[in-house]
């Protein structure tokens, strides 16, 4: 009886590839869920703050009669203007957020 023998040389190569792509597949996915997470932590921050000012901003409101009054709140970097008129009707409702330029990463742009 003549037995064939098994070659295991393409095999183990292909097996090789495949355990190499999956690794650097899982390694991508981890980095990915990492910066994922600190962009929702960020996220969450600023609507916490911007709710925040949401729920001063009623507040005071709530407060009684403000005829023709302008109040502004701020917290972390995030401003609520906040204007009524003289029968006491909201006229304004308006959000800003500070903003610098990263100057860090250089000129990036030289505004053609």
């Amino acid at each position: 009886m003549n037995q064939v023998p098994i070659k295991l040389g393409p095999l183990a190569l292909l097996l090789t590839v495949i355990s190499i792509c999956l690794t650097t597949l899982a390694i991508l996915t981890f980095a990915t869920s990492g910066a994922d997470m600190s962009l929702a932590n960020k996220y969450a921050e600023t609507i916490r703050c911007r709710y925040e000012l949401e729920t001063q901003g009623q507040e005071w409101l709530s407060e009684g009669a403000h005829r023709a009054e302008e109040i502004i709140f701020e917290e972390n970097g995030f401003v609520l203007h906040v204007a009524t008129d003289a029968a006491g009707n909201v006229i304004e409702w308006r959000h800003e957020k500070t903003w610098e330029e990263d100057k860090s990463i250089g000129n990036l742009w030289n505004g053609l």
